[in-house]
C-alpha cells in the first residue's frame, strides 16, 4: 500500500520539468492549476479528485475535478467524502498522544503491558514510528479468515496469536512500514482507556474540531453517505473507470472492514484543514506532544529514521519543517503536506488513483516551495 522509495524517486526526476510548468502558468496567487492539469494528464484520462491549498489556514484555492461516480456522471464537489487510507494513521497516533498527556499510558511501555501478542521487547513507540519488525496481519488473515466474515481488531489479534509468524527483525533495528503496529495501536488504545476506539476518535477529535464530515466507517455506512466519492480503478487493457469495489482487489475490505488504527476513516478535504489548524492549537496540543510527532526515530544503531508519530518527516534546511503522509486504497490516492513552520498546506483527495497523481503532488510541492518566504 506504501512504495515511498518509488514515490520521492518519483518525485525528484521530475522536479525540473514540473517546476517549468509552474513557472508557465503562474497567476496572480501564483499557481494555474488547470494548466498543470491540462500538461499532465490526457483530457480523456483527467484527473478525478479535490485539490486544496492554504496558506495560515486560510483557503487560497480548493476545486473539485471529475465525478463522484464515473458511471452515473454525478459530479465531485468539494465536501465530498473520500477514503483517507493510511492518513488515517495520524489520528490514530494522535489518540495514543492524548493518552499519554492523560497519563495513561507511556511511549515506551511494552506492548505485553496492554495486550497479549507472542513478541517480546516492542513498545508502543516501536509501533508508532514503524520499527517493531512486526510480520504482516493482513497476510496471515488472508490466508487463515473466513472472508464470508468481516474481522475486526479482536479478531487479527486471536490470528497472530494463534499462527505467530516470526517477527521481521529485532524491535529498534529499522524502519519498515506497518499496518499492524497501528492495529495494535488502537487495541492499546481501548486497553488503556477503557474506552472504544471508534468513541474516542470522535469525541475527542472529529466532534471537538467540528469535522463534521469525517469518521470511521465500515463500507455499508459509507455507501449510505448521500456526498461519497465512490473510489475508481481502470478496466485492465481498457479506459474505462469502474467502481474499485467490483475489482477482487478490493475485497479485503470488506473482510476486513471492522478493522481499525491503520485506515477506515473517511473525509473532506476542509475537515483535513481543521485538522491542520488543530495541530498549531496549544489548546489541543502542548508544544512537547507536537514535538514529539515530529520527531525522527533513533534506531538501534543510533542512526535516524524520517518518520515520526503517523508522519513523514522532510528535513529542508530552506523551508523549515515539512511533515506529511500519503494514504492508498483501490480506487483512492490522497496526501496531507503541511509545511509547519512556512504554515502552508497541501490537501489532495482523488477517487480514481490515477497514475499520475505523483507528478500532481510534486507540481503542487514545487509551488508552495516557490512561495515560502
Amino acid at each position: 500500500m506504501h512504495n515511498r522509495i518509488f514515490l520521492y524517486s518519483f518525485q525528484l526526476t521530475v522536479l525540473l520539468l514540473v517546476f517549468c510548468i509552474v513557472s508557465q502558468g503562474q497567476e496572480k496567487n501564483g499557481l494555474n492549476i488547470d494548466s498543470i492539469l491540462n500538461k499532465n494528464f490526457d483530457k480523456n484520462d483527467p484527473y478525478n479528485g479535490v485539490i486544496l491549498i492554504a496558506e495560515k489556514g486560510k483557503t487560497i484555492f480548493q476545486q473539485a475535478y471529475g465525478y463522484r461516480d464515473i458511471e452515473t456522471g454525478v459530479k465531485l464537489k468539494v465536501d465530498d467524502v473520500f477514503e483517507l487510507a493510511s492518513v488515517s494513521k495520524q489520528f490514530t497516533a494522535m489518540i495514543i498522544m492524548l493518552l499519554r498527556q492523560e497519563g495513561k499510558l507511556n511511549y515506551d511501555d511494552p506492548v505485553e503491558k496492554y495486550l497479549s501478542i507472542p513478541y517480546k521487547g516492542i513498545t508502543i513507540r516501536n509501533l508508532l514510528n514503524h520499527t517493531s519488525g512486526l510480520p504482516d496481519y493482513q497476510e496471515i488473515m488472508d490466508k487463515h479468515w473466513d472472508k464470508s466474515k468481516a474481522a475486526g481488531n479482536n479478531d487479527i489479534l486471536e490470528y497472530i496469536n494463534k499462527y505467530a509468524p516470526p517477527v521481521l527483525f529485532v524491535p529498534g533495528a529499522k524502519y519498515e512500514y506497518s499496518n499492524t503496529g497501528y492495529v495494535l495501536l488502537a487495541s492499546i488504545a481501548e486497553k488503556a482507556s477503557g474506552e472504544d476506539f471508534s468513541m474516542m476518535l470522535r469525541k475527542r477529535i472529529f466532534s471537538k474540531l467540528n469535522m463534521k464530515y469525517t469518521d470511521i466507517r465500515t463500507v455499508s455506512e459509507k455507501k449510505k453517505l448521500p456526498n461519497l466519492a465512490y473510489g475508481h480503478m481502470l478496466v485492465e487493457g481498457a479506459t474505462d473507470y469502474k467502481k474499485a469495489d467490483s475489482f477482487p482487489s478490493s475485497n479485503y475490505t470488506i473482510w476486513l472492514g471492522n478493522r481499525e488504527g491503520p485506515g477506515r476513516i473517511s473525509s473532506t478535504a476542509q475537515d483535513l484543514l481543521k485538522w491542520d489548524r488543530a495541530l498549531y492549537d496549544r489548546s489541543f496540543l502542548t508544544p512537547a506532544m507536537i514535538s514529539e510527532a515530529f520527531k525522527p526515530a533513533v534506531l538501534n544503531d543510533g542512526k535516524l529514521s524520517q518518520y515520526g508519530f503517523g508522519w513523514d518527516l522532510v528535513n529542508d534546511q530552506r523551508f523549515g519543517k515539512v511533515v506529511e503522509h500519503n494514504g492508498d486504497n483501490p480506487g483512492y490516492k490522497t496526501q496531507i503536506v503541511r509545511y509547519v513552520d512556512a504554515d502552508k498546506t497541501i490537501i489532495l483527495l482523488c477517487n480514481n488513483a490515477h497514475a499520475n497523481f505523483p507528478t500532481l503532488l510534486v507540481a503542487l510541492k514545487v509551488y508552495i516551495s516557490s512561495t515560502v518566504n
